[in-house]
């Protein structure tokens, strides 16, 4: 297969876990979805580092479990325990694009952190995608709707931001780096997981399903298209189909009906992204 096959597959994936999330979340409670899903992560990400020959390359000195554990602090475990929370209280389709203002945090974080000078273009491409945000918050009405569901969908995309930010600093192997962040996040996760022991056997494979294709088996899937292709920013475009496409499995499987605000605003959101200067990629 070629590079925009192995992109398409992990769009078409990657489309569906909002949809997964929502239903996995009517049998469980959140920290069960997240316990369950990184558990089933942790032992696809070592079958999948051991088929590649690289368990060498794990290591526990100091240094590596400390850059784990402040990662794997961040994600897995505060990312998806406030991201799975927003989904518990937010339709679908509010969840989803607002979690995907991430890049446009990373542009601020960049700013701030690694000093990326913010051009007129850049601002005016984060205030038309903001703009998307609060189109979303009205939900097809004439009232601005901010909850806790909104501040956490938001809060995500921080914490997500955060960490890419970090995680580009670290030079280990990205195999081993994702593998070894959930090994240690496991650890804060753990504690919370046995105040609620009881688990849905449809639960367990909602679980099981976002461990696989959102926290583990598609990450290196789109990793085979970035190794495949010639042309690195063409490939990374098609990221952009995810939200779009999710929203059509959101309406048929989890039965939302889609508003007309969440279109425009998801719609004003990338377009914001799209139109960030190229120092800002967020696939650079």
């Amino acid at each position: 297969m070629d590079d925009r096959s192995y992109a398409l597959i992990a769009v078409m994936l990657w489309a569906t876990v909002a949809s997964a999330f929502k239903i996995s979340l009517k049998y469980l409670s959140p920290i069960q979805l997240l316990f369950l899903s990184s558990f089933f992560s942790i032992l696809c990400l070592l079958f999948i580092i051991t088929i590649q020959g690289k368990l060498k390359l794990i290591s526990f000195d100091a240094k590596s479990i400390k850059a784990s554990l402040i990662m794997g602090f961040l994600n897995p475990f505060l990312y998806y325990i406030v991201l799975f929370n927003a989904y518990a209280m937010l339709p679908a389709q509010l969840a989803q694009p607002l979690n995907y203002t991430w890049p446009l945090m990373l542009i601020i974080f960049s700013s701030i952190i690694l000093h990326h000078k913010l051009s007129l273009r850049s601002f005016i491409a984060l205030l038309i995608s903001f703009s998307g945000v609060v189109i979303i918050s009205f939900k097809d009405s004439f009232h601005f709707h901010f909850n806790i569901g909104i501040f956490l969908a938001i809060s995500s995309s921080i914490i997500w931001a955060l960490f890419w930010i970090l995680n580009l600093r670290d030079k280990r192997d990205a195999s081993i780096k994702l593998f070894m962040n959930f090994l240690f996040g496991f650890i804060f996760i753990l504690p919370f997981a046995f105040l609620q022991p009881r688990f849905n056997i449809i639960g367990i494979a909602g679980a099981l399903y976002v461990g696989l294709f959102e926290m583990s088996v598609t990450f290196f899937i789109w990793l085979k298209a970035l190794e495949k292709s010639k042309n690195f920013a063409k490939t990374s475009n098609f990221i952009y189909l995810s939200p779009f496409i999710s929203l059509i499995f959101i309406h048929f499987i989890v039965g939302e009906r889609i508003y007309v605000s969440t279109m425009i605003g998801l719609i004003l959101i990338i377009l914001g992204i799209i139109l960030q200067p190229k120092q800002f990629s967020v696939n650079a």
